[in-house]
């Protein structure tokens, strides 16, 4: 059986107007599963290219953010990315805006311009524009966030950059006990203790939500199924919009009084629903089961 070719590694350089966006693109490629590193000195991306070959299909997609924050490293890019781009698959993602935008974006947080000194922050912006002409003009991907928020952007990196196995959104469906408290980290929060109890029958008492006889227990009580069904039909429009407003990761608890019985067989049961949702990837968690 002839073995499969080593996948190549994909590097990504953003760089462009401070102010422009490259710590909402760097945190949006990050939850698309790439590794990024932020303000890289250009002379370590031969090092980091290296790291990422010897760790193979560990570190496939890296992105690293290249600016002006580098200050006299700087002016090397241009030349680094002629030399790497002959040896990997290698693409220069160069963010823009108008002075208008850089302006109120500044402003807003109140810092000066990286290349301000003791000019005034058009001066700033003018001497980067100036400096980054050439690493613009021979760039692979050019985007103009004038006129993007941070979410709208971050929807551009989703559409240009994710693959076929991307995960939309990340799901987390918790058991939990009311006993042990609510998780506070969670996205929504249902109550399952309007099912009968399996602790209050013998032969159930010492299994957990995980056994078979608890589950059909369970899911065998009248409106256990509706319940489900009715509670992953209704969050499957509310997934849909977590991944439209580029919200990576949520959680979904399900409790009961001790965590043990009735949460852990429905947040099963609810998981392997909603896993069937487009661009969804459930992991079950149970909180609290064996505390007891």
């Amino acid at each position: 059986m002839t073995p499969e070719p080593p996948q190549q590694q994909e590097v990504l350089i953003v760089t462009g107007m401070s102010g422009a966006g490259r710590s909402t693109v760097a945190n949006a490629l990050e939850d698309l599963g790439w590794y990024v590193v932020d303000n890289l000195p250009p002379q370590m991306l031969r090092p980091l290219v290296d790291l990422a070959e010897h760790a193979g299909s560990t570190l496939p997609r890296i992105a690293a953010v290249v600016d002006v924050r580098g200050r006299d490293f700087f002016s090397d890019l241009q030349e680094i990315i002629q030399a790497l781009r002959g040896g990997i698959q290698l693409r220069v993602v160069f963010l823009e805006a108008t002075d208008q935008a850089l302006v109120r974006r500044f402003e807003q947080v109140r810092r000066p311009h990286p290349l301000q000194g003791n000019g005034t922050l058009l001066d700033g912006i003018g001497a980067e524009r100036s400096r980054l002409s050439p690493i613009r003009e021979s760039s692979d991907i050019v985007i103009d966030t004038s006129d993007l928020n941070i979410h709208q952007l971050a929807t551009v990196v989703q559409e240009r950059f994710s693959t076929a196995d991307t995960a939309g959104v990340q799901v987390t469906v918790m058991s939990f006990g009311f006993k042990y408290g609510a998780p506070t980290d969670a996205d929504g929060i249902a109550d399952a203790r309007f099912l009968p109890n399996p602790f209050w029958v013998p032969e159930l008492r010492a299994h957990t939500g995980l056994d078979a006889d608890v589950a059909d227990y369970v899911l065998g009580q009248p409106g256990a199924r509706e319940f489900v069904d009715a509670y992953a039909k209704a969050l499957e429009p509310v997934l849909a919009g977590y991944q439209r407003e580029n919200k990576r990761h949520a959680t979904i608890a399900i409790g009961c009084t001790g965590g043990k019985h009735r949460s852990v067989a429905v947040a099963r049961e609810l998981a392997d629903q909603i896993a069937k949702y487009p661009g969804v990837v459930v992991n079950v968690k149970h909180r609290d089961l064996g505390r007891e």
